[in-house]
């Protein structure tokens, strides 16, 4: 499929039956990312290379300016949908289902978080670290370890400062999603 030159290379985004993808306009899909089904991008959401969020049993919500980094998967079940709120960076790798993940929260490389987890805003999923089914992650604290083990927040203000710093990181992830809209081509032939 031709590109012209005012626009950039998307990823693929399919309806599977009557479940669509709602994508705000200012999402970024990134080429060899997939959305399917009953998923839902806001604003300023950027999704990277080899990302797949499937929504064809149940629904996936991802909040503005969250990203989802390279090689994610995110998935839902037919009774728990998988919602992630503003401003959350999730990194390269990490997989997702049946969960909730509150805003400016960051799930680090590799992680995994399952069914009926709850990870409270501003809290800190360690790379590689497994949430397990039903796990609380309170706000600001930290999950580390297979299984996971909670370290709580040291105080109101540590949790804060940790969300405010997430929020950077979603704010950079944002402008490079729009540099990669305005700037990415494919290689011409020679």
């Amino acid at each position: 499929m031709p590109t012209s030159p005012t626009a950039s290379p998307r990823g693929g985004v399919f309806r599977l039956g009557e479940r669509r993808p709602r994508i705000h306009p200012t999402a970024y899909i990134a080429p060899g990312a997939v959305v399917a089904g009953d998923v839902e991008l806001g604003e300023q959401v950027s999704v990277w290379p080899g990302c797949v969020l499937r929504g064809d049993y149940g629904r996936i919500a991802v909040g503005a300016r969250t990203n989802i980094q390279d090689g994610t998967v995110i998935h839902a079940t037919a009774t728990l949908a998988t919602v992630l709120g503003a401003d959350v960076v999730v990194g390269h790798g990490a997989r997702l289902e049946g969960c909730v993940v509150e805003d400016a929260a960051l799930i680090g490389m590799g992680a995994i978080v399952l069914h009926q987890a709850r990870i409270g805003s501003g809290a800190l999923v360690a790379a590689g670290a497994v949430v397990t089914p039903r796990t609380e992650v309170p706000p600001g604290a930290l999950a580390s370890g297979v299984p996971a083990r909670i370290s709580p927040a040291d105080s109101p203000d540590a949790a804060e400062a940790k969300a405010s710093a997430h929020r950077t990181v979603s704010e950079n992830y944002a402008a490079n999603a729009q540099y990669w809209m305005e700037e990415l081509r494919p290689l011409e032939r020679d």
